[in-house]
Parts: C-alpha cells; sequence; structure tokens
C-alpha cells in the first residue's frame, strides 16, 4: 500500500507536484505506476488513438484512479480524475489528488509532443540546436518556447489573459480531452515535426521562422489550456 502526504500550497506550486511525484528518487514504484499517464502517444504516420491508450480499458469497478493500471493514458487519466473530484461521495484525500493529478495533465495534453510520436518517446530522442547547445526536441517544447515568451510564469500569465477574447474562451471550452489531444496532435504533426519530420540522429538546427511560430503555437496552446482548467475545474467544484 502506497503512503500519500497531503500538503496545502496554491494551485500554480502545485501545478508541478505529479512531475515531482512521478520523479521521486526514493519512489521507483512512483514512476513506474504514472509514467504513461502524462502523454498519449499518437503516431503522427498513423495515429490511433485506442492503440494510443492501451487499447483504452476502463477502471475495474471499485477502483480509484489513484491506483488504475499503469498502461493509462493522459486523456482517459483526465477523465478519470475529473469524474472524481465531480463527486461528492469520493474519499477526500483521493479528491485532492485527483485535483493534483488534473492540474498538471491537462496542461500537459496540450504540449502538442505529449500527443504526438515519431518513435522517439515523443521527440526525447531528437536532438536539436538552440544557440550554441543541444537539447531534446521535447525538452524545447516544454520549456525553451515557454520561457521566450516571458521568463517568469506569473508575467507571462497575466499577458496571455489579457489577449484572450470572450469570444476565444467560449469556443475553447467546448470539446473534451480527446478533442483537445488532437487539437494539439495536428500543431505536432503539421508544424512541430514538420515535412519531412525530424528525426532521431544528428543534432537539428530550427531557423528562426520555425522558433517564431513554434512560440505563437505555444502561447495559444497555454491559453487554450488554462481557459480550459479553469472550466473543467468550474465544473466539478461547483
Amino acid at each position: 500500500m502506497r503512503t500519500r502526504t497531503i500538503s496545502r500550497r496554491t494551485i500554480p506550486s502545485e501545478a508541478t507536484w505529479a512531475d515531482k511525484y512521478r520523479d521521486s528518487n526514493n519512489r521507483r514504484d512512483h514512476y513506474e505506476q504514472t509514467q504513461n499517464w502524462h502523454f498519449v502517444d499518437l503516431e503522427i504516420n498513423d495515429p490511433d488513438i485506442k492503440a494510443a491508450c492501451f487499447g483504452r480499458p476502463p477502471l475495474p469497478p471499485g477502483t480509484l484512479a489513484w491506483n488504475g493500471p499503469p498502461k493509462g493514458c493522459i486523456v482517459d487519466k483526465i477523465n478519470q480524475f475529473l469524474a472524481e473530484l465531480k463527486n461528492p461521495k469520493t474519499d477526500y484525500e483521493e479528491r485532492l489528488f485527483a485535483l493534483k493529478f488534473l492540474l498538471h495533465f491537462v496542461g500537459d495534453l496540450h504540449q502538442p509532443l505529449h500527443t504526438a510520436d515519431n518513435n522517439d518517446r515523443g521527440g526525447n530522442e531528437v536532438k536539436v540546436w538552440s544557440g550554441s547547445k543541444s537539447l531534446s526536441f521535447h525538452h524545447l517544447w516544454d520549456t525553451d518556447f515557454v520561457r521566450a515568451l516571458a521568463r517568469k510564469p506569473v508575467v507571462l500569465s497575466q499577458v496571455l489573459l489579457m489577449q484572450i477574447t470572450p469570444a476565444q474562451a467560449a469556443s475553447w471550452r467546448a470539446g473534451t480531452p480527446e478533442e483537445w489531444a488532437w487539437e494539439a496532435f495536428a500543431i505536432a504533426q503539421e508544424h512541430a515535426y514538420g515535412d519531412p519530420p525530424l528525426s532521431a540522429g544528428e543534432s537539428q538546427q530550427l531557423d528562426r521562422a520555425y522558433v517564431k511560430q513554434a512560440e505563437t503555437h505555444v502561447a495559444l496552446q497555454l491559453s487554450r489550456a488554462g481557459v480550459r482548467l479553469a472550466h473543467l475545474l468550474n465544473q466539478a467544484l461547483k
């Protein structure tokens, strides 16, 4: 039986909890249990969400999402944890953990390389040059393109929030996590990987036009993720 430590912190600080939990140095079982929950590897040349979600097995009756099978994808885990958060009869501790996973997974779902794969672990095995450094392609989309928009998250959130129109917010709130995954996948397939797609091998240089367009996509995806997360939480906790 796993032990769980509850701490009361802010939503921004807890948004990275799922990564920290997965990577806990002395708890390998955390990694093995939850690593697959952070992504849905839709192959860019033959996308199949059922295959990417390990056949989409349902939770066994009476099983909490927390104890669900390790072979689960981010789309299904969002739906499972959201159902628990909505249900006031769910154990308080489980609802809290459902909230913490949702804070992270909704963000991950909107990172294009968390929804696409080219037999390269979502771009983790592709190396690209950024300035004088060779970085993983996945890391670039995860971190560097975000930091290029603004170094401080609070500043970036304020800038993006001011740019969202009521019409955009209403449009983005529609849909389901699966539809949002396909939306992010389209960005990965058409732009992130490109044609011909970036592939594992020697480090590749990205031109300024690519970087500029990537930053535009990242800003859009961050905005969508924020609106959708707020909507899901408002619906679950009203």
